[in-house]
This record gives C-alpha cells, sequence and structure tokens, in this order.
C-alpha cells in the first residue's frame, strides 16, 4: 500500500478547539477554587467567608515571600 492512499485526518472546526480549550480552563478554574476550600477550610479549621477576604491573601503572601 502507497503513501498516497492514506486517508487525510479531517479537521476540526474551529468552534470545537474553542470549545475545548474554554473546557479546560474552565476545569483549571474549579480545580483551583475547590483546592484553595480545601486547604484553607478542612486542613486550615477556618471559616470559608475568609477565602474572599483581600486581607487573607495579603497574609498569604506576606508569609510565602517574607525574607
Amino acid at each position: 500500500m502507497s503513501e498516497d492512499n492514506q486517508p487525510i485526518a479531517a479537521k476540526r472546526p474551529a468552534w470545537i478547539v474553542i470549545l475545548r480549550i474554554v473546557l479546560v480552563l474552565l476545569v483549571l478554574v474549579v480545580a483551583l477554587a475547590a483546592g484553595t476550600v480545601v486547604g484553607y477550610v478542612v486542613f486550615g479549621k477556618q471559616d470559608a467567608s475568609d477565602i474572599w477576604q483581600w486581607s487573607t491573601w495579603k497574609h498569604v503572601f506576606d508569609l510565602v515571600f517574607a525574607s
């Protein structure tokens, strides 16, 4: 069988590629939010409402990058 008889791969429509990228980004955001909640609430034993306060993230930043 020669290479000329090989089927040509069909191109996917652009909307399917865009949908796949959007879904991957959405899954990443959901995983980040779930990891934040699990880490802060379950392991850290803190109140879930504190996750959305700026002072919490400033404190975390200061802990991570303190010299």
